[in-house]
């Protein structure tokens, strides 16, 4: 059983098929989402698929204050030892969740990363900006992990290795600050094929490529203190 957290900002038109593709591939969950005011009606539209499925849960908070600091507020309120982070865009194929959840209860790894730079991953429709966006990203904090996709926004964890850890939720890579600040023993690259959103606006823009260059800074000071002590 896995608590799967998707933070969501003007994401009603994805909300239906992702929860039919997430309830397909993995029955036994509970889906929470974190929505921040979306101007078009998403919490409405959730509240009203919460009618018909028990295991959806919402936070509705009241202004966009960011995706890395929705999921931080997931994770306080999900229920089962392994939790995973998707995006609501159906840019995150479900249909990997299976093979991604078998490595971790299997204790195959503590955590496991939804990899497009693995043998058999890869990502489509993805414009060549993004692309070369994702390419500067993974270049500045590189010496932070040996995961290749590091800044990739789909990833499953054992929620123990986060007890006592101080999360900084700026920016939008939560899963990098996981990696970088997470107490565990072992991670795993899960190959998937990353789509670009079919509808819907991208989120990323000036303030979010700032934030996480921001976010990197940060790590590698947080790094070099505890390498101090």
């Amino acid at each position: 059983m896995i608590s799967i957290i998707i933070p969501t900002f003007n994401e009603k038109k994805n909300i239906n098929e992702l929860v039919e593709r997430i309830l397909c591939s993995m029955p036994e969950c509970e889906i929470i989402f974190v929505d921040d005011n979306s101007p078009d009606g998403t919490s409405n539209y959730i509240i009203d698929l919460m009618k018909d499925h028990s295991c959806i849960k919402l936070i509705t908070r009241p202004e966009k204050t960011g995706l890395a600091s929705a999921v931080t507020e997931g994770f306080k309120i999900a229920k089962y030892d392994t939790v995973c982070v998707m995006d609501a865009d159906l840019s995150h194929p479900p249909e990997a969740l299976p093979g991604m959840y078998k490595i971790i209860s299997e204790g195959g790894a503590d955590i496991v990363v939804g990899s497009r730079l693995v043998k058999g991953g890869g990502s489509t429709y993805w414009p060549w900006y993004r692309q070369l966006f994702s390419l500067a990203a993974r270049l500045v904090a590189q010496p932070l992990t040996r995961v290749k996709d590091l800044t990739s926004g789909y990833f499953m964890f054992k929620k123990q290795i986060i007890e006592g850890i101080t999360l900084n939720p700026i920016g939008f890579k939560i899963c990098l600050e996981v990696l970088t600040k997470g107490k565990y023993d072992k991670v795993v690259e899960f190959p998937i094929v990353f789509v670009d959103r079919g509808k819907g606006k991208s989120k990323m823009g000036i303030k979010e490529t700032l934030e996480y260059f921001k976010q990197v800074a940060q790590l590698y000071a947080a790094n070099k203190r505890r390498n101090r002590s």
